[in-house]
């Protein structure tokens, strides 16, 4: 299945507390549970003022009907087509 990766843009997210990261985290478990299986969250990465998410999913259609349910900002979503890493260039 296809992985994305989902760039929010959220003014202050570098600030979000660690309470705050817990209540919007079960929140998104919940709507993705609601799901079903279609949709699965792999990890975030917050920086100042924006999260990058990456999520499995079918199509991206279904990254913003999460998005959406949740009221999250998904201002770009990227379908990720290869991951390098420092071991691509052993061989």
């Amino acid at each position: 299945m296809p992985k994305y990766i989902i760039e929010r843009e959220i003014p202050g997210a570098g600030s979000l507390t660690a309470q705050d990261l817990h209540a919007i985290s079960q929140k998104s478990c919940g709507i993705l549970n609601n799901m079903g299986s279609r949709v699965q969250w792999l990890e975030s990465y917050v920086t100042e003022d924006k999260v990058y998410c990456v999520y499995i999913a079918p199509n991206e259609e279904a990254v913003r009907a999460h998005a959406e349910q949740g009221e999250f900002p998904a201002n770009r979503i990227s379908r990720i087509k290869s991951v390098i890493d420092p071991t691509t260039a052993e061989n």
